[in-house]
């Protein structure tokens, strides 16, 4: 494995000395400013490359580097005049740093750091701004993230970025300190976290401001995660933040921001209702890494997700349509296109579900996409797409302007599994098709969160959004919202103009009317027009950056005039500090804007840069992967191995490899490609470091033909699930009987008096459900209510004393209420 951190010439690391984070939040959104401390103990001046990834929607805002005893300070210009400015420099003998946006994702930034010189610190400090999400508790949830997994390029795409996954507990001792300052318009509550506190300290006495900091100790080994607590949480919200003094009046800086949060709150009535229409399309990533383990957690990724989608197939509602559909490097789909959801098609799907592997080679997930919206709509049966990837792909771009192509025909629920899966990819995929988000990590069960979001696609959603501004001029940052889910938040941004904002005493009042479980609502909060203090600019770089987003959207229009639009984006983001796809951030000195000249050597940089993750350039345009190294790599990693066998190389740059021992090697295109190995007398799993164009760390297995790996046991909550019928009962038998720790006899012999044998299944079913497995009711509920429907179709006579029988048998007390009989 690659070492993390700054490379000296003989690749051994420069220890990263330090990371200081200070987190600033105003309401619903955050200021993140973190500082990463080195120093170079080489004799040489090095030139470093590394790249770090950007939470979905963050906005960048600030880049500075304190060399020795001088501070460069980026400030953002078109792309190409940076990148031409930067060369010109480096080509003289000048020191320069260049910031930009990766070509194929927004999330990830590329940062090329002039001379360093021997024996010399360095300090970078990075300020970006990002909304905070939204969680199921009504807190809000801040993530300072520790890994990034591997990033698949396509074929015919070009390079793409890669990472390393690396626990700093094992590599270069750093430390890591982490302040929190909390400023609310709703009382705090409590703060909370995974990881060790401070106490939390209030500097007010009406709760609206606190602060708090990470214990001692923490060893960034895991995400950094705080959770807030705010009083009346679904109450509309508004923060008006004033322009900059500086800057001119009447352009976006100038003016004063408001930032309203809109959270709608959901009726029991309306949760309890749902529909039983729809088709249903599952969308499941099978590219090799998804036969990795959950980080920190247990099992594969692919075991979970089988689980899952058979929890799913349990939940469906009858006569609905399905299909269920894998993707790699290509993609297949289960039944040509949907089918009707009955016994026989969910039988079908549920064995197809037990054979499926993580085999299918890289993550080219647009294909699959393109397919699906290919295929003719059912008529009242909207079109939702649940989408489950551990990864992210090189054209992140085009698959979300693809889904928001097609946004009018369906909508999107995407999951990404694990730390590393691209924030940029999963919520782009919801956003632009008016869906849910959902990240699984550490030890999330898959299942819980997905059966949240069907409960989002079965449930009414808050549409018809429309908004009141009372006697204010404005302009919209943000663009408008079409529809929201329970659980869903958003904010709206808006330019403030007119003398009126100058008054201290002006008063604007906003008005949201919409509409949700066919009623109507309206939410209104009155707020000052000029604030009473500074809150800094964060709003209105989040404002800015919503904007830009949306022009950058518009840009892919097919007819736009995309020569105004990038005229615009590159006004907007040189004019409010924040980076889009058209610009660039150029550092130069601070004062005198002059270059310190010497001699510069370059270096491939893996780096945990400010969020601690371990990343290494791989076949990127930016580092051009050296290939003779890779041969060297081979014959080191295989000197001890009698295996032989044929190398199989697409990439025609490896066809000359020589190796002592070879093996069975199917580079392609694909990463984390699954290369097996026989061996008689034992089994190991073997990770490598391969470059293999855009094909990275391949995991290669040994099988052993005398030992096999001993099954794990069936969960069996997953057991009795996958026994229930698509109408929603049970069947007495050997398998149910063992479940419930008893025999098929016994279930038989306490069969009440007129109560059929499939009735009493699926009585003994629902009470097994709420006696042992109550705290996963949120993976179970849909196909209990299934069964509950199905038992009050066929008239269980004696009903209490069933399920007094029932409890008697299985050792509960659970209530006739309870099961909702």
């Amino acid at each position: 494995m690659v070492n993390c951190g700054l490379l000296t010439n003989m690749n051994e690391p420069v220890p990263l000395k330090n990371i200081e984070v200070d987190l600033q939040v105003q309401g619903h959104v955050a200021t993140v400013t973190s500082t990463l401390k080195y120093i170079n103990e080489e004799d040489n001046t090095l030139e470093a490359v590394f790249v770090f990834p950007m939470p979905s929607g963050a906005a960048l805002c600030h880049f500075s580097a304190k060399i020795a005893d001088q501070e460069i300070v980026a400030e953002v210009q078109e792309k190409q005049e940076a990148r031409e400015q930067y060369d010109d420099a480096l080509s003289s003998g000048e020191q320069a740093f260049l910031l930009e946006e990766s070509e194929e994702s927004a999330d990830v930034f590329r940062l090329s750091v002039g001379s360093l010189p021997p024996h010399q610190s360095a300090a970078v400090t990075f300020i970006y701004i990002i909304e905070l999400s939204v969680q199921a508790d009504h807190s809000l949830q801040f993530c300072l993230p520790a890994v990034l997994n591997p990033r698949y390029t396509p074929a015919g795409t070009g390079g793409g970025i890669v990472s390393e996954i690396t626990s700093s507990s094992t590599g270069i001792p750093y430390s890591l300190s982490f302040t929190a300052h909390i400023n609310s318009p709703n009382p705090i509550t409590k703060v909370e976290s995974k990881c060790p506190l401070e106490p939390l300290m209030f500097v007010n006495t009406d709760h609206t401001k606190a602060k708090v900091s990470l214990g001692a100790g923490h060893m960034f080994d895991r995400d950094v995660e705080l959770y807030l607590y705010y009083q009346n949480p679904h109450q509309l919200t508004a923060i008006v933040e004033a322009g900059a003094p500086a800057a001119e009046s009447g352009s976006l800086m100038g003016d004063p921001v408001v930032m309203v949060s809109f959270y709608p709150e959901f009726p029991e009535s309306v949760m309890s209702s749902m529909s039983k229409c729809g088709e249903f399309v599952f969308v499941m990533d099978r590219s090799g890494s998804m036969s990795c383990n959950m980080h920190n957690g247990p099992g594969e990724r692919i075991d979970c997700a089988r689980d899952t989608l058979l929890l799913l197939l349990k939940s469906l509602p009858m006569d609905c349509y399905f299909n269920i559909y894998g993707f790699g490097s290509h993609y297949s789909s289960f039944f040509p296109k949907s089918v009707q959801y009955n016994q026989d098609t969910m039988e079908k799907a549920m064995q197809k579900v037990k054979e499926m592997q993580a085999d299918m080679g890289g993550t080219e997930i647009l294909p699959a996409l393109k397919h699906i919206y290919k295929q003719p709509c059912i008529s009242n049966h909207p079109r939702q797409l649940f989408i489950f990837t551990d990864g992210e792909v090189g054209n992140t771009k085009d698959v979300l302007h693809c889904v928001k192509s097609n946004a009018k025909f369906h909508r999107c629920f995407s999951f990404g599994i694990g730390e590393g899966a691209s924030s940029e990819l999963i919520t782009g995929l919801a956003e632009n098709s008016c869906g849910h988000a959902q990240f699984i990590t550490g030890t999330d069960r898959m299942q819980a969160k997905v059966m949240q979001s069907l409960r989002y696609a079965l449930q009414p959603a808050v549409t018809d959004i429309t908004e009141d501004w009372f006697g204010l001029s404005f302009s919209h940052l943000s663009p408008k919202i079409k529809s929201m889910f329970h659980g869903q938040r958003a904010l709206i941004y808006a330019q403030l103009k007119g003398k009126e904002c100058q008054n201290p005493d002006a008063k604007g009042k906003i008005s949201v009317q919409y509409r949700l479980g066919g009623q109507k609502v309206t939410n209104s909060v009155d707020f000052f027009l000029k604030p009473v203090e500074n809150t800094g600019m964060a709003i209105h770089r989040l404002g800015a950056r919503s904007l830009i987003r949306s022009l950058e959207r518009d840009e892919r229009v097919d007819g736009a005039d995309k020569d105004a639009l990038k005229a615009r984006v590159v006004k907007l983001s040189k004019q409010c500090g924040v980076s889009s796809s058209h610009t660039a951030f150029i550092a130069v000195h601070k004062g005198n804007k002059q270059a310190v000249k010497g001699p510069l050597v370059k270096r491939r940089i893996p780096t945990p840069v400010m969020m601690g993750r371990s990343i290494r350039l791989g076949s990127s345009p930016w580092a051009p992967s050296t290939y003779s190294s890779f041969s060297t790599k081979m014959k080191g990693f295989f000197s001890s191995c009698t295996i032989k066998s044929q190398v199989c190389c697409a990439t025609p740059s490896y066809s000359s490899l020589t190796m002592s021992d070879s093996m069975d090697i199917d580079c392609g295109t694909t990463d984390y490609n699954s290369c097996r190995r026989s061996d008689n007398n034992r089994e190991r799993k073997v990770f490598m470091d391969i470059d293999c164009g855009p094909t990275v760390y391949n995991s290669c297995r040994r099988s052993d033909n005398n030992r096999e790996t001993p099954k794990t046991r069936k969960d069996p909550m997953m057991e009795l699930i996958s026994l229930q019928k698509a109408s929603g009962c049970w069947e007495i038998g050997s398998t149910l009987a063992e479940v419930f720790g008893k025999t098929e006899k016994e279930l038989i012999e306490k069969i009440p008096a007129q109560v059929k044998p499939d009735v009493w299944a699926t009585l003994l079913a629902l009470i097994w459900l709420h006696g042992f497995k109550i705290d996963a009711q949120v993976e179970w509920q849909f196909l209990a209510m299934k069964a509950v429907s199905w038992i009050h179709s066929h008239k269980m006579v004696n009903q209490s004393e069933c399920i007094q029988a029932g409890n008697s048998l299985l050792g509960c007390q659970v209530t006739e209420d309870a099961l909702c009989l």
